[in-house]
């Protein structure tokens, strides 16, 4: 029979429709019968439709091969059994396996039929079953010497068919109303599958941000116009907060104040922002922070690291925007695996009086374990604040680590004369009002002349305002520098995914920061460093970048990705790039005269026009066409809008103009590739000869040859399927014909013009253009913005946030760890891991450590349930320090560098 490819697709859409009609009318007479109590009640659950849809594949392509090796025929034997089979062990006798072994095995065709005709063909006829003979599918005639006029053979094909059906169904039916599945109420595969969920982690991937496909991205820009154009300077939850706040002083203070770790010894403390992001950092992120102590090599000296006895999370908790899924899932979920809470909390109950400590801890300054206190960020200032307040403020424990803090914004005191500020920016960029007054009575009243504070907030405007060339919180500049004067010896922030430290290096008057430090690699995807290489004046002091991670060549480099990764990374874009090709060509199809193209005698002679046709045809957009212009115009303003502000208008529309132009030619170049393609097949005859519906006229012909009907089975079931089984057929072939479709159409609207076609014709014809430009065209576009990104990032310095956020980068992860030393001197660590492991594993200690009731999971020696597959990869065998300082608390208080 040899391979057929339209014949194997015809027959492989007949029997598929026709196993899923089958199988869901068997489906539904089941469950009837388990609704009047006369199959097992374990029968009623529904079977899942995908389990179906690959049975019926699996099938159909089973009996596909089967016509392919052995076709149709119904064997008419003439010989007698005996004869028959001696014939066929005689490849086992002695005496005949030296030449009729070789000699069948050079002779491949003779095997072959062979085989078929002796394992599988001898499946009966249809008078061996006289009530089901109307029932047949018959074979088609093939016998040596003398045949009968007709055959009541039944086709082996159709006996396949049957056979594999009879055991789905006979496996069902077993299943579902016997003992085994009061025994077994899920599957093998089932079982086997939740058994390797629970052995691996259920981590979320990094947020795609140019999915075109993402509600959450969706409810992201909603919450965020939301929150700018009708809350932004009408509604400010920090004035809520303010206002619920109890009048006593003593008690408003409490809430906002924390004291209780002013006396500790030895004291460390932790600091990271931007969690919440891809599962897999995030995990590797927080099992770091968890473990018990860190060993870890500073100068070439190994240096044991204890856990921070506090956490502070500098903000964005969880991308792309602030809701209960995203919260439980890419913030609490790792944190949870990496340090268990206590296993007395109910992750769903509500703290109504905070803290809720431990039994048998009577007050929080006698509980030893760790601490958290957050800061919310921009992207948890979407929704107004709502979840922030529900999961942090309204809940006490993010994983193994206690949450004390009632607002979103607070004051910590450290021992030896230490204090953190964390401020609550919002969306404004500046703390409000009350927020001022609180830190700023604070330090009139509690800050001593010589303390040292660290300052929190959630995105560094020292390097913001430098690269947007803006002047932002201006409240937080009258706190730093007219109430603290010269004690804010740190300023810490999030919001950029990378590590940049800045140290003042020379000032004119007073210094009001002695360090800049930026770590937002929580978990996010990383940012570009290389952007704010120039970064040296905040305060009228100068500044000198010290550290960054990764480098400044390294970051650079990265940013190669978004022309080689991008469609690889944000496949989903191509669901909107290949709509925008499209409609940037639309008016142009089609293109009838192109055979002066194909006239030319040298490659330079094709290639002049081929130009020359894509000239004609961006002209034509310009002055003629109306869909097209339309979505050149559209994306010419987008273009011009998405291009930064930080560089002039006039740029801008360059940059903008320039970018939208190598979107329309890539457009218009596909588009004559695409109709050059078309027009050659139809010159060498190869579409648009028989008109539609041509694969299904093929089949038909076939199937009345190779597939008899004397007993009009077909006929009966088009009549009572009220014409829908052959409807089905026909369309879903068309379906797989949409090159000729899209040829034919394409000739008559050449001949006739586009008056000729009818409105629905109209619709066919540009469905199935769209169809094959669109595959086309989601490489190019790709390509075409990605190599537009890097331009940007690398030559430009603009656009970093949307260079890197398509990367979805998850390595290059950190966070910094302070130690406060006798002499009230603070270490600064800064611990970071190149690579983050993608596999995870069950980890083996932390199995076999004795989980005693009651423990608290940060007093066991293994704290973290998952380690990498590779041990080589795991956070803890790869950290490493990427930045070391020391700051002093009682130097220089002149203010001086």
């Amino acid at each position: 029979m040899g391979l057929d490819l339209r014949m194997n697709l015809s027959l492989f859409l007949t029997i598929y429709i026709s196993s899923i009609v089958f199988l869901l009318v068997f489906h539904i007479i089941f469950l009837a019968l388990w609704y009047v109590g006369l199959v097992s009640r374990v029968a009623g659950r529904r079977p899942e439709i995908l389990t179906i849809l690959q049975n019926c594949a699996v099938l159909s392509m089973a009996c596909c091969i089967f016509y392919s090796h052995c076709g149709n025929r119904a064997i008419l034997r003439q010989k007698s059994p005996g004869k028959q089979y001696s014939s066929w062990f005689s490849f086992w006798k002695r005496e005949h396996r030296h030449n009729t072994w070789i000699a069948k095995f050079i002779r491949m065709n003779e095997l072959k039929d062979q085989v078929c005709s002796s394992w599988f063909a001898p499946v009966g006829s249809a008078s061996d079953y006289p009530l089901l003979s109307k029932w047949f599918i018959y074979g088609e005639i093939a016998c040596n010497g003398s045949c009968p006029d007709s055959s009541n053979e039944i086709s082996p094909i159709y006996s396949l068919w049957a056979t594999f059906i009879g055991l789905y169904i006979a496996n069902y039916v077993v299943e579902r109303s016997t003992g085994w599945a009061l025994t077994h109420p899920l599957s093998v595969d089932k079982v086997e599958k939740l058994k390797n969920e629970q052995m691996k982690p259920n981590f979320l991937d990094m947020v795609p941000w140019y999915s075109g496909t993402s509600a959450d991205l969706f409810k992201t820009v909603f919450d965020l116009l939301v929150s700018v154009t009708v809350f932004l300077g009408r509604f400010d939850m920090r004035m809520l907060q303010a206002a619920m706040t109890k009048s006593c002083d003593g008690t408003k203070r409490e809430e906002l104040l924390y004291d209780h770790l002013a006396n500790k010894d030895n004291f460390w403390f932790d600091f990271m922002a931007d969690t919440g992001d891809g599962g897999n950092s995030s995990y590797a992120v927080a099992k770091l922070l968890a473990q018990p102590t860190l060993e870890v090599s500073v100068d070439g000296e190994a240096r044991p690291l204890p856990r921070g006895n506090v956490l502070l999370i500098g903000g964005d908790l969880a991308y792309p925007n602030p809701s209960a899924f995203t919260y439980e899932k890419r913030l609490f979920c790792p944190f949870e695996y990496a340090l268990q809470p206590p296993h007395w909390y109910k992750n769903d109950s509500i703290a109504v009086d905070k803290p809720e400590l431990p039994e048998g801890v009577k007050d929080l300054k006698d509980y030893d374990g760790p601490q958290c206190f957050l800061i919310p960020g921009n992207h948890d200032w979407f929704d107004g604040l709502n979840t922030f307040m529900r999961y942090i403020c309204h809940k006490s424990w993010l994983g193994g680590w206690l949450m004390p803090q009632k607002k979103s914004y607070f004051a910590l005191q450290l021992p030896k004369g230490w204090w953190v500020f964390g401020l609550d920016l919002a969306l404004h960029g500046d703390i409000d009002v009350d927020q001022f007054k609180f830190f700023a009575e604070l330090v009139k009243e509690k800050v001593k002349e010589d303390d040292a504070v660290i300052i929190i907030t959630h995105e560094p405007s020292w390097l913001l305002d430098w690269y947007w060339s803006s002047d932002t919180g201006k409240n937080v500049r009258h706190l730093i520098c007219d109430v603290l004067n010269y004690r804010c010896k740190l300023r810490m922030a999030g919001d950029l995914h990378h590590y940049m430290r800045h140290s003042c290096t020379q000032s004119d008057g007073p210094t009001h920061v002695q360090h800049l430090l930026v770590n937002g690699c929580g978990g996010a995807f990383l940012h570009p460093t290389h952007v704010f290489s120039k970064f040296s004046k905040y305060y009228g002091a100068s500044y000198a970048s010290k550290a960054a991670y990764p480098s400044f060549h390294d970051s650079s480099k990265i940013a190669l990705g978004n022309i080689l990764k991008f469609r690889k990374k944000n496949w989903q874009f191509d669901f909107i790039g290949g709509i925008i090709y499209f409609i940037l060509v639309f008016s142009l199809f089609p293109q009838c005269k192109l055979a002066h193209i194909l006239r030319g005698d040298s490659f330079s002679g094709h290639l002049e026009s081929f130009l020359g046709t894509v000239w004609n045809a961006f002209v034509y957009v310009m002055e003629q066409s109306y869909v097209s212009f339309t979505g050149v115009l559209v994306l010419l303003i987008t273009a011009i809008i998405f291009v930064p502000s930080k560089i002039s208008r006039k740029k801008r529309v360059i940059i903008g103009v320039l970018h939208v132009a190598a979107h329309l030619m890539a457009a218009l170049i596909l588009m004559l590739m695409l109709e050059l393609g078309i027009e050659i097949c139809i010159q060498h005859n190869l579409l648009a000869n028989s008109g539609y519906h041509t694969l299904y006229q093929w089949y038909k012909s076939v199937e009345s040859e190779h597939f008899p009907d004397p007993t009009g089975l077909r006929a009966r079931i088009e009549q009572w399927t009220f014409g829908l089984y052959p409807a089905c057929i026909k369309y879903l072939m068309s379906a797989f014909d949409v090159p000729e479709v899209m040829a034919v159409t394409r000739t008559n609207i050449c001949k006739e013009g586009m008056e000729s076609l009818s409105r629905s014709g109209a619709v066919i014809y540009y469905a199935s253009v769209f169809l094959y430009f669109w595959v086309f065209s989601t490489p190019v576009v790709s390509l075409v913005f990605g190599s537009y990104l890097y331009i940007c990032i690398n030559w430009l310095h603009i656009h970093f946030d949307e260079a890197f956020s398509s990367l979805r980068i998850a390595n290059y992860k950190s966070f910094t760890r302070f130690h406060i030393k006798e002499n009230k001197d603070i270490e600064v660590f800064t611990l970071a891991v190149d690579k983050v492991p993608k596999d995870w594993k069950l980890d083996k200690d932390w199995d076999a450590e004795p989980k005693q009731s009651g423990v608290m999971s940060h007093k066991r020696e293994f704290p973290s349930k998952w380690c990498a597959s590779s041990a080589q990869q795991d956070p803890v065998a790869t950290v490493k320090v990427v930045d070391y300082f020391l700051i002093h608390r009682s130097q220089n208080q002149n203010g001086e560098c």
